[in-house]
């Protein structure tokens, strides 16, 4: 992950230099993950970015009932267990609610400025019980009807113009009625978890405002509620138990998931819905996230001010981009974005301030050419048309067909007038290399491998193929832990065990997807959980009680592998391994401990070691480059999925 170069100040930069209390809560996702363990460096963290305090994750997602938080600039434990009713978005609430009262109790004269961002909708799909419950059978017409309603209702409210079309199923979106009855029962299933979810989200935003209203300030705080992109293309054609096997390619099994269903949405799943649900989701438009066609790109962007906005409730149709929240903030609150700041020369600001739409409904669109550009896809927008291509890998940037819509007319992205229109088509590419010249996104840049390839070497937690990791340790995010998914490894732990000691040397993963070493009842354990299938290896001997080195060595060969057990340097068990995981997800390593949710069945987490654990390292191999290359895309799909 980018991270926000330092000459361009955040809105919170401005905001703070400028007497604004400011606080981050929830998702960042703004900083190298190999920075974002306890040892940092910091410098890309929220409290170097502006904000006062931040309460929330680092990464692009999170587990929302055993997420991995961050307080200020440490890590902390989850305060609660879902078992206690714990969900993080309540837990987020919480803490945007106390900055609040504290400001306006104890400084009432400071103005305060609140970044919110949750972990939903983005996968895993998990929501309260009570939330799961209700939206039972809610989607059993399918996505097909689903999707027409939907459109109906938008061409009722006047979301989109009544001409809208809307646009055909994408490429691999099976007709509802061609599915088999397990098959829409388990999409059905996921689609409720994602509702359940959002419609949990939208009751803790409503908490935020219902404390607002009762600290008499509601009508004077600007509130703006927007998302982030379209609907996640990522749980594939059938939708999947746990997202982590998308990036496996690991084949989704309905006839097994729907004996699962009742899981979906709770603690014991990490879901994403099919393609056909997110195609709903983007209705009426095409595509997806990750693309720069309407579906991956358009969102909707409420703005609540009673004391700006005379119009309750009115809808607004000029084309803006997320570049042009920064200066409606700035522009509400009589400031300028400084030229310079800490001694450094700031890029100039280029969006455009919302604010004459306020009270204007009709007032024609102030917003210039807007580029887009996403791994070689790109789109270009300017008075009310649209010029946009999808790039295929490695092909020739110039022979790529461009389509070209009148997006004030044409929403949906349905009736392309390239051939019609050439010279206006001409024109838009055009402005899109000279927009992409002085943005800064020339040369453009396709190589998947250089992007997403991990990082080595000085300055990073990745100084070569062994890892030291000596307790008490901090949870280690998996940007900054060693990478053990899809390769061979060795692990060898320190111990020196008290009669009776047991406990996690070391465990990686969730419930779902993991490794975990650990003793238990006098035994060295390794288990290898292959999306809930646990595949176990016991020592053959009893520990020695005092000193010794364990270990588990991993051999891969293949797709398969082989795991055998060490004590003292020598075999003491082994079993054979029929999928090694490529992608271990996005939960990171913890040693001594498995402080978030617990990767085997055979203890409850965090199952503390109660011995002492000296050291554990970690040596991992050479790869060939067969390897690299393969792992290489795997961590971008995974990262295009984070986003």
């Amino acid at each position: 992950r980018g991270y926000i170069a330092d000459h361009a100040a955040t809105v919170a930069e401005v905001l703070k230099d400028n007497g604004y209390a400011t606080a981050c809560v929830g998702k960042w996702h703004l900083a190298p993950m190999a920075q974002a363990s306890a040892a940092g460096p910091f410098d890309h963290w929220p409290l170097q970015r502006g904000f006062d305090r931040f309460y929330g994750f680092l990464q692009g997602e999170t587990d929302q009932f055993h997420p991995e938080l961050t307080a200020d600039n440490h890590h902390i434990d989850p305060p609660a267990e879902p078992e206690d009713g714990y969900h993080v978005s309540e837990d987020l609430v919480d803490k945007a609610i106390g900055f609040v009262s504290d400001t306006r109790s104890l400084r009432p004269d400071r103005p305060f400025f609140l970044y919110l961002a949750f972990g939903a909708t983005h996968a895993p799909h998990q929501a309260p019980r009570p939330y799961l419950e209700k939206y039972k059978g809610q989607f059993d017409a399918g996505w097909d009807i689903t999707r027409q309603e939907w459109f109906q209702n938008q061409l009722e409210l006047g979301v989109v113009p009544p001409d809208t079309i809307l646009a055909p199923r994408n490429p691999g979106v099976e007709a509802w009625d061609d599915l088999s009855h397990n098959q829409q029962r388990f999409a059905c299933r996921l689609q409720e978890a994602f509702a359940a979810m959002l419609d949990h989200t939208d009751a803790q935003i409503g908490r935020l405002i219902d404390h607002l209203e009762l600290l008499g300030i509601l009508d004077d705080t600007v509130v703006m509620l927007l998302s982030d992109n379209g609907a996640s293309q990522e749980g594939g054609p059938t939708g999947v138990t746990d997202e982590m096997k998308y990036f496996n390619n690991f084949q989704e099994d309905v006839d097994s998931a729907v004996e699962r269903l009742d899981d979906i949405g709770g603690p014991h799943s990490h879901s994403n819905y099919p393609w056909g649900w997110a195609q709903a989701g983007n209705t009426p438009m095409r595509w997806y996230k990750q693309t720069t066609h309407g579906g991956g790109v358009r969102d909707p962007l409420i703005i609540h001010w009673p004391g700006g906005i005379s119009e309750s409730g009115g809808r607004r149709n000029q084309f803006h981009h997320i570049t042009d929240l920064t200066p409606t903030l700035l522009d509400l609150v009589g400031l300028d974005m400084p030229a310079q700041r800490n001694g450094r020369e700031l890029t100039p600001m280029t969006g455009t301030s919302l604010e004459y739409t306020f009270n204007g409904p009709e007032e024609p669109t102030r917003k210039g050419a807007q580029y887009f550009e996403m791994f070689g896809h790109r789109a270009i927008c300017s008075d009310g048309w649209k010029a946009v291509t999808r790039h295929v890998p490695d092909a020739p940037y110039d022979e790529e067909r461009w389509e070209l819509f009148h997006l004030d007319k044409d929403v949906s992205e349905t009736n392309d007038l390239a051939e019609a229109e050439p010279e206006r088509l001409k024109s838009l590419i055009d402005l899109w290399w000279a927009e992409a010249e002085s943005n800064g996104v020339l040369p453009l840049d396709d190589r998947t491998l250089e992007l997403f390839r991990p990082r080595f070497g000085p300055g990073t937690p990745h100084q070569g193929r062994t890892y030291r990791y000596t307790p008490p340790i901090s949870h280690i995010p998996a940007g900054a832990a060693a990478t053990l998914g899809n390769r061979s490894f060795l692990v060898e732990a320190s111990i020196l065990r008290p009669e009776g000691g047991e406990g996690v040397i070391m465990a990686v993963g969730t419930e779902n997807l993991g490794l975990s070493l650990f003793v238990k009842e006098e035994r060295l354990v390794f288990d290898y959980n292959i999306f809930t299938d646990h595949h176990v290896v016991r020592s053959l001997q009893h520990l020695p009680i005092g000193e010794a080195t364990v270990g588990v060595h991993f051999y891969r060969d293949g797709s398969t592998g082989t795991a055998t057990l060490l004590l003292d340097g020598e075999a003491g068990g082994s079993m054979p391994v029929p999928f090694v995981i490529r992608i271990l997800g996005s939960t990171g390593l913890d040693v001594g401990r498995d402080a978030l949710s617990a990767v085997s069945e055979e203890y409850v987490g965090p199952f503390p070691f109660t011995g002492t654990l000296r050291e554990v390292v970690i040596h991992l191999p050479s790869r060939g480059v067969g390897e690299t290359t393969e792992d290489a895309l795997l961590a971008m799909r995974m990262e295009l999925a984070l986003e």
